[in-house]
């Protein structure tokens, strides 16, 4: 995030009626709700874990058993029984 002056983006019609609310300090103003970005979608941590999710899935349906997935990823196995049935349910 970078900072700019209000007086070097905004018309100064803007800048007048903002400065009745507020003066000299920092504001942040967020993307429209359009175009922000899903969780995960800039770093792509979401298509990483979606790719984790589908190889636990491969592996399940190649006889994988909840306790060897547990070692594999490093995750519970209630965890691991959530993204699989999600898994099993998307797959149908």
């Amino acid at each position: 995030m970078q900072y700019k002056n209000a007086k070097e983006v905004l018309p100064p019609s803007l800048l007048k009626e903002m400065q009745k609310y507020i003066q000299g300090d920092l504001i942040y103003i967020p993307k429209a709700k359009k175009e922000r970005a899903a969780w995960g979608e800039v770093s792509g941590s979401r298509a990483l874990i979606a790719k984790r999710n589908e190889e636990m899935f491969q592996l399940y349906r190649d006889g994988i058993t909840f306790e060897e997935l547990e070692q594999k990823f490093h995750l519970s196995i209630d965890t691991i029984r959530k993204i699989i049935y999600k898994m099993r349910n998307n797959h149908n």
